[in-house]
């Protein structure tokens, strides 16, 4: 039995399963640089079809309007801490209820005849 006094400092009681590691700083930074060159991405056609659709002004300027805030949002959303990965970890567990529910049949001795 493991007691806080004897146990390593900086050791938690429940171990740490590797599904639950995080995810290593390249990777995440590689998530973070494709989320901003998607939509830093976007600005780029909005502004295009805005030239294009000069004719209707609406249309054009509403384009326009929708590619201003988007470089501000790209900043946001690569800056954005990413999710943590969350799996149903398959653990043992040694209680086993639904054996232990149902009725048991109990065997007797055979009555004794009297003679």
């Amino acid at each position: 039995m493991t007691t806080e006094s004897s146990r390593p400092p900086g050791r938690d009681a429940d171990p740490v399963l590797i599904t639950d590691a995080q995810r290593s700083y390249d990777e995440e930074l590689a998530v973070r640089k494709r989320r901003y060159k998607i939509t830093m991405g976007m600005r780029i056609p909005c502004m295009i079809l805005a030239a294009v659709f000069y004719n209707i002004p609406w249309l054009a300027v509403t384009l326009l309007v929708i590619s201003i805030p988007l470089p501000w949002i790209a900043v946001l959303i690569a800056n954005d801490r990413l999710p943590q990965k969350r799996e149903k970890v398959n653990r043992y567990k040694p209680e086993r209820l639904e054996l232990e529910d149902r009725e048991h049949l109990v065997i007797d001795e055979s009555p004794k005849s009297e003679s």
